[in-house]
C-alpha cells in the first residue's frame, strides 16, 4: 500500500511537470469516454430500464399478435382466454393508450391515460405510493369500476399534492371517477418512451366513449397491448410455444374472428414493439459501437503519445533498471500515471455525460404522443464511467509501458541514439496505431456520411402529400357533453370561422395525421371480391371533411371529393387510393364500386394518389377516406393551410375554436411538417452523433498523424542531415516525408473500407434511400480523410525540408 502510495505522489509530480502533455491527454480521453457514457446513459434509460420503477423487467415479456418484424394489439376476449389458460406465467396484463379530459376540478385539461386490467400493478410489481392499485373485483363487470390510479406528476401539478386525494372524485370524460392510488414518482407507465397520467380499468371504456362499447365483446377489436411475468424456471421460448397452442386452440374455437394466421411472438421487455424501444433497441446498441470506435480512437491517439514520450523518459527508466527496479515494478509506475490521466478523463467525461444525457429530449420528435424520456446520471451511470475509465486505461497504457520498461540501460546510459519507441525498427507500434486510428477515423465518417445522406433523402421524398404550411390543432368534443349532431355542427362552425381569418387558405378535420408514430386501419369488404379462407382484407383509414384533400395537397386522380351533402341522411360514400382501386377494381373504372365498412355498404365517389401513411419504407397499401359527417368521430385534428408560418396563426384559430366553447381543451397544437418528421427520427437522431464522432474522429485522427510524422521527423534529425549532405534536394525529403505519412494512410483506409463495409451492412435496416455501399459517400470520405492526412503530413515534412545539414550533422 505505501508504494502504490508513492507511485501515485510520483505519477502526480511527473504530470504536473508536463501540463501541456497531460491536458491534452486528459481532454482527449474525455471525449472519448464522455461519448461512451453519455450513449450509455441513453441505453440505461430505455433498455436497461423499459419501465422505470419496475422490479426485475428481465422476468417480463411482451406479446404480441403477429409474427417476428409484426405488432399487432391482443382483444381484450383473446386477452382473457390467454390470461386464464395459460401455465407459462405468474400474471399477465392488458393495456392500452386512451387520452381523456379531466373534468370537475377547474378549467379541462386533456391527458393521456391507460386502461388496464385489474392486475396490472400486481403484475408490473409497483406499489402505489398512495391509496392502492386495483382489486380483481375490479375487472368483473363492465362499467362496474369507476376508479382511477392517477401519477405523481398529475397529483403534483393538478392537485396541489393534495394529502387526501385518495377518495376524492373527478370526472374523467364527463363520468365520475373516484381517485384509488398515485404512482411513485419515477413510475410512467409500461411504453417506454412515453408518459401516461393516470390509469383507469378496462372495463370502464364503454364508460369512457360510448362508440367502444362492443370493443370489449368483439375479438376482431384488437386494442390492447400484452406484459406478462414469467414464472421461475420458464423462459421466453417455452412460453412461446405454449402461448401459440392456445391460438391456436382460441383461433379454432372462433374462426369468424380470427380470419388470418393467430401467431404470438414474445419479445423481452427492452425490445418490446410497444412504446419507443421499438426504435431505441435498433439505433442505440448501433450508437454504443460507434462510441466505442471513437473512445478506442482517443486510446491510440494517447498510446502514441505515450510511446513518443517515453523516448524522453529513457535515461530515467534506465536509471531506475540499474539501480535494480524490476520490470514490474517499472510497469505499475506507468500503469499509475495513466490511471490518473484516465479517471480524470472519466471525471470530465461525467460532468460532460450530466449535460449531454439530459439532451435526449431534444432531439424527440414532435407527436400528439406523450413522449418522454428521463435520463437519469444516477449510481449505474457513475459506475460505468468509472469502469470505462479503467478499461481505457488498460487499452492505451499496457503497451506503451511494456514498451518502455523493455529498455537495455546500458545502451541508453551510453547515450546512443535511438528512434521512437526505442529504435525505427521498433516503430512498427505507433505505425500501428497509427493505421488503426485512420481506419476507425474512416469507419465513423463513412457511418455518419450515410445517415447524413440517409436523412436528406428522407428530406427529398415525395411522400404524396404538402406537410408544409399546416397548423394542427386537436380537440375532443365528447367528453364536453356533444352528441353526434351537435358535434357535427361544432365542426362545420369551426371551418367557417377558421377560413375567414387573415392569412388562412384552406382549412378541413381529420382524426388521424400520417406518419407519426400511430396506425388508424379497419377491415372492408370490397363489392364483388370473395375472400379467401384465412384472409384479412383491411385497409388504413383516415375520417376526414370536405377540403381534407385540397388542404393536404393530396391529388385526387379521379372522382370528386366530399361534401356537405354527404350527410348522415344521404347514401354513404367513400373515397380510396389508387393501390386499393388496382389491387381489387384492376382495369376497372373504381369510381361507383361499392365496399362495406363498419357494417355499411358505402359508394367510392373519388380515387386519391396513394401517399405514405405509417413509415417511409412501407409498400404502397391500400387506404379509404371516410366522411366526417357520415363516419362522425368527436376526436379530431383541425388542419389549416395558412399563407406563411403556420405557428404565428395558432393563436388566432384557438380564439376562434374558443369563441364556440371557452372550457374546450385545445391541445397538440403544432405543424404538420413537425409531425411527419417522426418518420426520419432514428435517421436524425444517428446522424447528429454518427456526425458529431466523425468529425472527433477526424480531428483525434490528423492529431495523431501530425504526432506521429512530427516526431519521428524529429528523431530522423540526422538521418536527414547526412542525405542532404549526400545531395539530397529540399523536395526529396519532402517526398521521403510524404510517403511515410500517406504510406500507414493508405493501409488505413483500406482497412478501413472493408472495415466500414461490415457495419455499413449491419446498420442497412435504419438507412433509406441510399445504399450501404454508396460510392459517393465512400468516395468522399476517403478523399477529405486523405486530403487532412496530407495536411498533417505536409507540415513537419515542410519543415524537414528546411533542415541544415551542419546543424543537423551536430545534432547526435
Amino acid at each position: 500500500m505505501t508504494t502504490l502510495w508513492q507511485d501515485l505522489r510520483y505519477g502526480l509530480r511527473l504530470l504536473l511537470k508536463t501540463p501541456g502533455f497531460t491536458i491534452i491527454a486528459i481532454l482527449t480521453l474525455a471525449l472519448g469516454i464522455g461519448a461512451t457514457s453519455t450513449v450509455f446513459s441513453w441505453i440505461n434509460a430505455t433498455l436497461l430500464t423499459p419501465v422505470p420503477g419496475m422490479p426485475h423487467p428481465s422476468q417480463v415479456v411482451s406479446i404480441v399478435s403477429g409474427a417476428r418484424g409484426d405488432a399487432e394489439s391482443i382483444s381484450y376476449l383473446d386477452f382473457k382466454d390467454l390470461r386464464d389458460r395459460n401455465h407459462s406465467f405468474s400474471g399477465m396484463t392488458a393495456f392500452g393508450l386512451w387520452p381523456v379530459s379531466l373534468t370537475g376540478t377547474g378549467k379541462p385539461i386533456r391527458v393521456w391515460g391507460t386502461v388496464v386490467s385489474a392486475n396490472y400493478f400486481d403484475v408490473l410489481g409497483v406499489r402505489p405510493q398512495l391509496g392502492r392499485g386495483f382489486l380483481p373485483s375490479e375487472d368483473a363487470a363492465q362499467n362496474g369500476a369507476p376508479v382511477a390510479v392517477i401519477s405523481y406528476r398529475l397529483w403534483q401539478g393538478h392537485f396541489g399534492g393534495n394529502p387526501s386525494i385518495v377518495g376524492t372524485i373527478v370526472h374523467i370524460n364527463t363520468h365520475p371517477f373516484t381517485i384509488v392510488g398515485v404512482t411513485p414518482p419515477v413510475f410512467q407507465g409500461s411504453y417506454s418512451g412515453l408518459r401516461t397520467e393516470l390509469w383507469m380499468p378496462v372495463v370502464m371504456v364503454p364508460e369512457l366513449d360510448p362508440t367502444a362499447e362492443g370493443m370489449l365483446k368483439d375479438r376482431g377489436s384488437s386494442f390492447l397491448d400484452v406484459d406478462g411475468r414469467l414464472l421461475p424456471g420458464v423462459d421466453r421460448l417455452r412460453a412461446q410455444g405454449e402461448m401459440n397452442s392456445l391460438a391456436q386452440e382460441i383461433a379454432g374455437q372462433f374462426p369468424d374472428s380470427h380470419k388470418g394466421k393467430f401467431q404470438l411472438t414474445l419479445y423481452p421487455l427492452w425490445r418490446a414493439p410497444h412504446g419507443g424501444n421499438a426504435f431505441f433497441s435498433l439505433l442505440l446498441p448501433m450508437l454504443m459501437a460507434l462510441a466505442g470506435a471513437v473512445l478506442l480512437l482517443a486510446c491510440a491517439n494517447i498510446a502514441n503519445l505515450l510511446l513518443a514520450r517515453s523516448v524522453s523518459r529513457q535515461k530515467e527508466i534506465a536509471v531506475r533498471l540499474s539501480l535494480g527496479a524490476s520490470r514490474f515494478r517499472l510497469v505499475r509506475q506507468l500503469l499509475v500515471e495513466n490511471l490518473i490521466m484516465a479517471l480524470c478523463g472519466g471525471v470530465f467525461a461525467l460532468v460532460v455525460t450530466l449535460w449531454t444525457a439530459r439532451r435526449f429530449m431534444d432531439l424527440a420528435p414532435t407527436s400528439n404522443l406523450p413522449v418522454y424520456v428521463f435520463v437519469p446520471v444516477d449510481r449505474i451511470v457513475i459506475l460505468a464511467t468509472f469502469l470505462i475509465s479503467i478499461l481505457t486505461c488498460c487499452l492505451f497504457g499496457i503497451l506503451p509501458a511494456l514498451r518502455a520498461s523493455a529498455l537495455s540501460p546500458v545502451g541508453i546510459l551510453k547515450d546512443e541514439s535511438g528512434g521512437i519507441a526505442g529504435g525505427r525498427r521498433k516503430a512498427w507500434l505507433s505505425n500501428s496505431l497509427t493505421v488503426a486510428q485512420i481506419s476507425l477515423s474512416l469507419l465513423l465518417l463513412v457511418s455518419a456520411g450515410l445517415f447524413i445522406r440517409s436523412f436528406r433523402a428522407q428530406q427529398n421524398y415525395d411522400i404524396g402529400f404538402n406537410p408544409k404550411n399546416v397548423l394542427l390543432e386537436t380537440y375532443d368534443l365528447y367528453p364536453s357533453g356533444y352528441s353526434q349532431a351537435a358535434g357535427i355542427a361544432f365542426d362545420q362552425q369551426v371551418l367557417d370561422r377558421v377560413r375567414l381569418l387573415p392569412g388562412v387558405q384552406s382549412a378541413s378535420i381529420a382524426n388521424w395525421t400520417p406518419l407519426g408514430f400511430s396506425s388508424n386501419s379497419d377491415s372492408f369488404l370490397p363489392e364483388g371480391y370473395v375472400p379467401g379462407p384465412h384472409e384479412v382484407v383491411g385497409a388504413g383509414i383516415n375520417i376526414v371533411s370536405p377540403g381534407y384533400f385540397a388542404t393536404t395537397e393530396i391529388p385526387l386522380l379521379h372522382g370528386r371529393d366530399f361534401a356537405l351533402s354527404d350527410s348522415a341522411a344521404s347514401q354513404k360514400v367513400v373515397i380510396i387510393n389508387d393501390t386499393l382501386a388496382n389491387r381489387y377494381w384492376r382495369n376497372q373504372d373504381a369510381v361507383g364500386k361499392r365496399l362495406k365498412i363498419q357494417g355499411d355498404w358505402a359508394a367510392v365517389v373519388g380515387i386519391a394518389r396513394t401517399s405514405e401513411y405509417y413509415d417511409l419504407k412501407e409498400k404502397p397499401r391500400p387506404f379509404i377516406y371516410l366522411p366526417l359527417y357520415q363516419f362522425y368521430s368527436s376526436n379530431v385534428i383541425l388542419h389549416v393551410r395558412t399563407a406563411n408560418a403556420p405557428l404565428a396563426s395558432a393563436s388566432a384559430v384557438t380564439d376562434a375554436i374558443h369563441q364556440l366553447n371557452t372550457d374546450l381543451p385545445v391541445f397538440d397544437v403544432s405543424t404538420l411538417e413537425a409531425r411527419t418528421k417522426t418518420a426520419s427520427f432514428v435517421q436524425h437522431m444517428a446522424g447528429t452523433f454518427v456526425g458529431a464522432f466523425g468529425i472527433l474522429a477526424l480531428a483525434l485522427a490528423a492529431v495523431g498523424i501530425y504526432g506521429l510524422i512530427a516526431y519521428s521527423t524529429r528523431q530522423r534529425t540526422h538521418e536527414i542531415g547526412i542525405r542532404m549532405a549526400l545531395g539530397a534536394q529540399p523536395g526529396d525529403v519532402m517526398r521521403l516525408i510524404l510517403g511515410q505519412g500517406m504510406w500507414l494512410t493508405g493501409i488505413g483506409i483500406g482497412i478501413g473500407v472493408l472495415a466500414s463495409l461490415g457495419l455499413a451492412r449491419l446498420m442497412s435496416s435504419l438507412l433509406f434511400g441510399v445504399s450501404a455501399s454508396d460510392p459517393l459517400t465512400y468516395i468522399s470520405v476517403v478523399i477529405l480523410l486523405a486530403l487532412v492526412a496530407l495536411l498533417a503530413t505536409y507540415l513537419p515534412a515542410r519543415r524537414a525540408m528546411r533542415t541544415d545539414p551542419m546543424l543537423a550533422l551536430r545534432h547526435e
